[in-house]
């Protein structure tokens, strides 16, 4: 009996042909618009999540390709803490566009706004009346250091 050596499988050749990509459905496109900026804003970019899956993201006008079908769009920011919360659900049609827009708050303590037109930035009333309280205490402050 002949014993005819053969290479272990993972030395054999593997003849495959490459078949080009295919996406696996019909595409579209999410106009996402991150109002602000990293002077506006905060340094540090929102967190952007499509239907669960992170996103990288930068200030202006993000073109982010998605499969067509429903889409839900989870945003907020974060500094100290997780600020800024703001979800979107909508559905993206074969080769169609889907303009979002989101704004960060003014403050940690409200949510982001989002909506499919430009948004307003909330708690501009909060940040103004904390900065008018501090401008006021200082000036009474000074009021009373010059009579006393």
């Amino acid at each position: 009996m002949s014993f005819q050596q053969q290479p272990p499988p993972q030395f054999q050749p593997q003849y495959q042909a490459q078949q080009p990509y295919q996406p696996q459905g019909p595409m579209g496109m999410l106009q996402l618009t991150i109002q602000g900026s990293a002077m506006t804003s905060n340094m540090i970019p929102p967190t952007v999540h499509l239907n669960g899956y992170p996103v990288p993201v930068k200030y202006g006008r993000n073109d982010i390709p998605v499969f067509a079908g429903p889409l839900h769009v989870d945003i907020h920011a974060q500094w100290i803490r997780v600020y800024g919360k703001a979800a979107l659900d909508c559905t993206v049609q074969p080769n169609q566009a889907v303009p979002v827009f989101y704004a960060s708050p003014y403050h940690q303590f409200t949510s982001g706004s989002i909506g499919h037109s430009k948004v307003k930035r909330k708690g501009i009333g909060a940040l103004l009346g904390m900065v008018g309280a501090i401008v006021a205490v200082a000036v009474l402050l000074t009021v009373l250091a010059a009579l006393g």
